[in-house]
């Protein structure tokens, strides 16, 4: 049963990971969401279970400094939301 619930958590991090990237590209051409914001914590998510996307979050990290302040920002959003989603469970 562990396994199961192992993949079913990777699916939603992945689906909730590329949601967030969705929003995030929305985000860039409307004036209303936050669209690097909603990229960061999507790429944070992907981040999580994939290694592509981790070495990928590494490499813009060094390369844009200033962007490490974002990817902070979007890993402390996703962690709290994740907690609560746990505290509800």
């Amino acid at each position: 049963m562990p396994t199961r619930a192992l993949s079913v958590r990777r699916i939603l991090i992945l689906s909730a990971g590329w949601l967030f990237i969705a929003l995030g590209v929305l985000g860039l051409f409307l004036p209303f969401l936050q669209g690097v914001l909603f990229l960061m914590i999507g790429f944070y998510l992907l981040s999580l279970e994939s290694a592509r996307a981790r070495l990928l979050r590494r490499r813009l990290r060094v390369r844009y400094p200033g962007l490490g302040s974002k990817f902070d920002q979007a890993k402390h959003w996703a962690e709290g939301r994740w907690q609560r989603l746990r505290r509800r469970n």
